[in-house]
């Protein structure tokens, strides 16, 4: 896998990742019983948008070094994944 192939590949991890750490260990308003007159209860108290940008890239990271590991490492590929769509063959049988 090319150097390019392979930042697409973590970008698109990134992005994948980034919307599954957002709900960790928010606060909001109402868990600080300190809701602000003119926003929803549920909205987020303070700014934790560097620390969800931090841990993304670091499982990111992690998952990408897991996934090179696997690829350049063991030698598996995507080739090898069973396929779930059964091949046709051009043949008839009869």
């Amino acid at each position: 896998m090319s150097w390019v192939s392979f930042t697409a590949l973590f970008f698109a991890t990134w992005w994948i990742v980034l919307f599954v750490v957002l709900p960790f260990s928010i606060r909001t308003q109402d868990d600080d019983h300190d809701v602000t007159l003119g926003t929803v209860p549920s909205a987020p108290r303070g700014p934790h948008m560097l620390r969800a940008v931090l841990r993304t890239t670091v499982a990111t990271a992690v998952l990408m070094g897991i996934f090179y590991g696997l690829t350049k490492g063991l030698g598996y590929s995507l080739d090898e994944v069973p396929h779930i769509i059964p091949e046709f063959s051009q043949t008839p049988t009869k």
